[in-house]
């Protein structure tokens, strides 16, 4: 027999054993595999049978999911114990038959507190295997009372967490399929976007290419972010902003900016060329219907116009005009977002009884805030080089109209990390695409359903950055939702918007073109799909 016949049957013998079933007891020897800690269990699951354990609830920036379509798979369980402190739970999950030779990692949202079931499905139903953690601790992730005394946990979630998930996920892959994983990706939302940035950061060999979808970053100063706002409604008598108000506001601001993309379709596609001001709504002597308050005009101008600190300088950015229906949700409570609040009180400030967010210097708080936790949470946008050096590719998004993190963190962010980089690597490793009338991490009025993880697959395949990216409109599954028509919209690469050609259906994202916007709003012309 010839040395090429050996390797022909070689060969054969390899794609057999990748193209037939996993058997339980293959999955079920890895619960030998060595880790930082424990395997816990290796069970092979069977098609459309399982069951996604109780919890505390998803929390924003998680979608649900269903698992009838779930295909056979290998469900590793480990427990990862890197200090005397920590209790990092992590889930791998392996094809049991069609693996694509490829990795994707998934994030948590806000505090984390729990694995994110949901977002394994889709990856593995495409072949993929993925990896969830709990970032080490459990509960609802709207408050921060876990870290408590506990150090060491507060750095498992700033970072260690997600990188011990990485070496065991691939660690697992080596095993069970005998070799390792071809390409490595992240993919994720809020939270899950600021855990890739900081992987990119601090781990830039974990993966290939990273999407980052509407990044919690820099943490400290989101935190900082959201109290103001919840103070901005607070801080005179008469300033607070109701939904029905908030409603009113962002008819307003559609009224002014949605034509400025040659097409009137209840979509502001660039709010930096809006120019709306609150100001125009201000009653007029004897209205007292359909108009703001000076109060309420003076408070929208603090959420639009930034964090200030005692001077009046701003420190940080405010959210962009557009995203009022979801800021609905932060400025209506009797204190600011919880997941913000829990941040000072319970570590920055730790449970000191004269801290008062309603009477706060936002300077020093933001000071405070960064000498707290910003080495463990934060991501700088001057670090990521050596990620780009290796070859990294990074897809940022964003939604315009996101009222939970403001969309113009990541317009910053990226501004200074293209400021950050060779130009080469600035052209060919590094995107942002905004997505106008998208809230958080989804829904909201625009296209909202994009593929992120195709995306930068087909981008660290193939080495092309993309140019385009199709986002569609579904019928929202909420019954109290507006029955919007279905659409699809090209999502073009920051600065340059979609502009309606004037002549094609208005629904189809084949008559948008991406080009760069003037300060009146107006398009010049660019690339067509």
């Amino acid at each position: 027999m010839t040395g090429k016949t050996i390797f022909a049957l070689g060969a054969s013998a390899a794609a057999l054993a990748f193209a037939n079933p996993a058997s339980a007891k293959d999955c079920a020897s890895l619960a030998s595999l060595k880790v930082d800690g424990k395997v816990t269990s290796a069970t092979l699951v069977p098609a459309g049978t399982f069951q996604q354990p109780a919890g505390p609830g998803l929390p924003p920036g998680v979608a649900a999911t269903a698992y009838k379509d779930v295909p056979d798979f290998c469900r590793v369980q480990a427990t990862l114990t890197p200090t005397k402190d920590s209790d990092i739970k992590v889930e791998v999950w392996l094809p049991a038959s069609g693996w694509n030779g490829k990795f994707v990692a998934v994030g948590n949202g806000v505090w984390a507190g729990q694995l994110s079931y949901s977002a394994m499905a889709d990856p593995l139903k495409r072949g993929y295997a993925v990896a969830t953690t709990d970032t080490g601790h459990t509960g609802s992730g709207l408050d921060a009372k876990w870290a408590v005394g506990h150090p060491e946990k507060l750095v498992d979630f700033g970072y260690r967490a997600v990188h011990g998930m990485v070496v065991t996920g691939k660690a697992a892959i080596d095993a069970f399929y005998g070799r390792k994983p071809g390409k490595s990706y992240w993919d994720s939302c809020s939270t899950g976007g600021r855990q890739g940035l900081m992987e990119a950061y601090r781990y830039p060999a974990d993966f290939d290419a990273i999407s980052a979808k509407a990044p919690a970053n820099p943490m400290t100063g989101l935190m900082v972010q959201s109290m103001w706002i919840g103070w901005a409604t607070k801080s005179a008598p008469g300033a607070a902003l109701s939904p029905p108000t908030m409603a009113m506001v962002h008819a307003a601001v559609i009224r002014q900016c949605d034509r400025n993309d040659g097409l009137a379709d209840g979509l502001v596609e660039d709010p930096r060329h809006c120019g709306f001001d609150p100001a125009s709504l201000q009653c007029k002597p004897g209205e007292t219907a359909a108009c703001l308050n000076p109060a309420q005009v003076d408070a929208l101008h603090m959420i639009y116009g930034g964090v200030r600190d005692a001077q009046g300088k701003v420190i940080l950015p405010g959210w962009p005009v557009g995203s009022e229906m979801q800021l609905a949700l932060l400025v209506g409570g009797n204190e600011p977002f919880p997941v913000a609040t829990s941040y000072f009180r319970e570590l920055v400030y730790a449970g000191q009884p004269g801290w008062d967010w309603k009477v706060s210097d936002y300077g020093k708080e933001w000071a405070d805030a960064k000498a707290y936790g910003a080495g463990m949470l934060d991501v700088p946008a001057s670090g990521l080089a050596p990620f780009f050096a290796r070859g990294g590719k990074l897809l940022m998004s964003h939604g315009w109209t996101d009222g939970l993190i403001p969309a113009n963190n990541s317009v910053l962010f990226y501004t200074n990390l293209l400021k950050a980089i060779p130009g080469a690597q600035a052209q060919g490793q590094a995107r942002l695409f905004m997505v106008p009338g998208m809230d958080h991490c989804g829904g909201g009025d625009g296209a909202s359903t994009y593929d992120t993880l195709g995306t930068i697959d087909a981008w660290a395949t193939s080495g092309k950055a993309p140019e385009r990216i199709v986002a569609t409109r579904t019928p929202s599954p909420n019954p109290n939702a507006p029955k919007l028509p279905p659409i699809s919209r090209p999502l073009c690469p920051y600065p340059l918007i979609a502009r309606y050609d004037g002549s094609g259906d208005a629904n189809s994202e084949k008559s948008f073109a991406c080009g760069r916007a003037d300060s009146a709003g107006a398009a010049s012309s660019g690339e067509r799909g």
